[in-house]
């Protein structure tokens, strides 16, 4: 059976005890040792499709959770076994114990990208839709994907910026948050009183405000497509 070495690894960073308490510092490796396994390649050949993770970033009610969750549905519907990890959602396990400082949404991007380059370690089309507002955040996650066990590819890495004016986004603001940050009662909020920082250069812009969710799925699958993404069989759904 085929072996590979461990991919080598990033650049550590320091890290900082976060708001909750936890502790934050480098576990020190020298008692840890990489365990060989199979190839990312073995499994996308034997389960038929490619991992790859796409990323999308945004403001707070840009729609970000609105595509991807009518992607991951349109992929999982032509046959891509695919997963949307969900800004929200995994503040209730995962990152539940992290807040909204600088540090711990850090902290909540470094996490979420290595989980999904799990699922794409997997073969499994990822989805992430978490504003992550700092491009040195997205950059950790694009060189994670980058990253890999000596023979294998890098994991292809989609950023998705789904781009709306601030002042569009809170006549929508479907929770609140808008509303209260305007108050005063949610600090360091993204857009209101916390910097979002838009990519240079995504793989994919998407005005949300211009077009509509059916015609935002419709431009990522034709991304697909033109990177040899989808499995034949997906293509003739």
């Amino acid at each position: 059976m085929a072996t590979c070495a461990p991919p080598p690894p990033l650049p550590r960073q320091p890290r900082q005890t976060g708001s909750a308490g936890h502790n934050k510092t480098d576990i020190p490796n020298s008692n840890i040792t990489w365990h060989e396994g199979l190839k990312r390649e073995e499994r996308e050949t034997l389960r038929g499709q490619k991992g790859y993770t796409i990323w999308f970033t945004g403001l707070s009610a840009s729609g970000k959770s609105t595509i991807a969750t009518a992607l991951e549905q349109h992929l999982l519907h032509i046959g891509v076994n695919s997963y949307r990890l969900d800004g929200d959602n995994v503040r209730f396990g995962l990152n539940k114990d992290l807040g909204f400082s600088e540090a711990d949404r850090n902290e909540n991007i470094r996490r979420i990208a290595e989980v999904a380059k799990l699922f794409s370690d997997a073969a499994t089309a990822t989805l992430t839709s978490f504003i992550s507002p700092y491009k040195a955040d997205r950059k950790i996650a694009r060189d994670l994907h980058a990253t890999v066990a000596e023979g294998d590819q890098p994991i292809p890495f989609i950023e998705v910026h789904v781009d709306i004016p601030v002042e569009e986004a809170e006549k929508r603001d479907p929770k609140g948050l808008y509303k209260k940050a305007r108050a005063g009662i949610i600090p360091n909020f993204t857009g209101i009183s916390a910097p979002y920082e838009a990519p240079d250069a995504p793989e994919i812009h998407i005005r949300s405000d211009q077009v509509s969710v059916e015609d935002a799925v419709r431009q990522i699958v034709k991304y697909l497509e033109s990177k040899d993404l989808l499995p034949a069989a997906a293509l003739k759904n």
